[in-house]
């Protein structure tokens, strides 16, 4: 796969179980590693009444994809409205992931043999993280390794095609690859079973669920999109949010309930450099706390200001 002109981030909320998460998943996911861990203000409260300097963010490369696991308190609580599809090469490889993925947590679907996979699993983790476990039917894997997956239910139900027709419309390069709605007898044909889109570069599966579920769309997982510049903050915000609702610092929901984080990235950059670059490291955090849209020269005078 070539280098995606706009990385989107998933980013896990969690309460303070982000150092434990990554060690989990840096050992479950081959070629994965810790990238940068970032921690909040030491000088002064934030709003998830964390203790001042404890860590804030780890950022993690899961198998060649970006995630931020983030310590945001217990305001939200993760579903498996927002899943990662997990490819694999072989059955062994799939029973050694959902083994160790299942330990501390439960199965949605168990491990076994599918019309779609030799072998495949839907298992959510101690965390709550849900992961959609696949061995490919070829002799090679899909690339990406991992692709987030989007579910709508309830209320959103029947609009998995509309949002990924949506999404291509926003993103560079965007185009829905795939549609497969539910045949006669699997759920209602208008539905859509399974969705491909491509973003920027960056894979997307969405589905409808024809079933009753009580989860719907949170904060708790969320797409961040990090943006080189205003530009491109200015797009993807005015894009995305089209229809939704605006959040403060970076966050907003659209029109079908899904979370996105629009983020520069020389402000992650900021976070990153953390206590090490200065006082301009909690200056930002702290403009960053009145925003809804990210300013980034605001947010970068913040940094840079002499001390």
């Amino acid at each position: 796969m070539s280098d995606p002109s706009v990385v989107i981030a998933p980013c896990i909320w969690l309460d303070d179980q982000a150092e434990a998460a990554a060690g989990l998943y840096t050992s479950v996911f081959p070629g994965s590693r810790v990238t940068a861990t970032s921690r909040y203000p030491s000088t002064f409260d934030n709003p998830g009444g964390k203790p001042r300097g404890s860590v804030l963010t780890v950022e993690v490369e899961l198998s060649g994809t970006p995630f931020s696991l983030l310590n945001g308190g217990p305001a939200f609580t993760i579903n498996p409205t927002i899943s990662f599809f997990a490819f694999t090469s072989g059955i062994d490889e799939t029973e050694r992931m959902v083994a160790a993925l299942a330990d501390g947590g439960s199965f949605l679907m168990e491990l076994g043999e599918y019309p779609w996979s030799p072998r495949y699993a839907w298992v959510q983790d101690r965390h709550g993280v849900s992961w959609q476990v696949m061995t490919t039917a070829g002799p090679e894997r899909p690339e990406p390794r991992i692709v987030p997956c989007l579910m709508f239910s309830g209320a959103v139900a029947g609009r998995a095609a509309e949002a990924l027709r949506r999404y291509a419309s926003i993103f560079p390069d965007g185009s829905v690859e795939s549609l497969e709605h539910y045949e006669p007898g699997e759920g209602p044909p208008d539905m859509l079973k399974h969705g491909r889109a491509r973003l920027a570069g960056n894979s997307l599966v969405a589905m409808d669920s024809h079933l009753e579920h009580a989860a719907a769309f949170n904060e708790a997982v969320s797409l961040q999109v990090l943006c080189r510049d205003q530009a491109e903050v200015d797009h993807f915000w005015s894009g995305l949010g089209d229809g939704g609702e605006e959040g403060p610092c970076g966050w907003l929901k659209d029109r079908f309930g899904v979370s996105w984080q629009v983020v520069p990235t020389a402000f992650m950059e900021m976070m990153k450099a953390g206590e090490a670059a200065g006082p301009g490291y909690e200056r930002a955090f702290k403009a960053m706390l009145d925003m809804k849209k990210l300013d980034l020269a605001t947010l970068q005078a913040a940094f840079d200001q002499p001390d």
